[in-house]
């Protein structure tokens, strides 16, 4: 784990620690007290990971619908 404020790191840091952790608890070798500190830091990059996505899905929606809401220049899955 690093020291890095969870609030402070970028989507691709907090996966890679994500992932990290998970290996961590994965394997297997971790007393208990330090499995409880890698859950909660692996809580928490998790939350960060999607808010992160819904600010970024948030952005494409602002920029592929016009002001009342309808798709701008896109064209539907089934070509219409």
């Amino acid at each position: 784990m690093t020291d890095t404020p969870v609030e402070q790191m970028t989507f691709e840091q907090a996966m890679k620690e994500l992932e990290a952790v998970v290996g961590q608890l994965e394997h297997g070798d971790v007393a208990l007290d330090q499995s409880i500190a890698l859950y909660e830091r692996g809580a928490a990059l998790k939350k960060r990971c999607e808010d992160e996505l819904k600010r970024a899905e948030e952005k494409v929606a602002a920029i592929t619908l016009d002001a009342t809401g309808q798709p701008t220049g896109t064209t539907s899955v089934d070509g219409q």
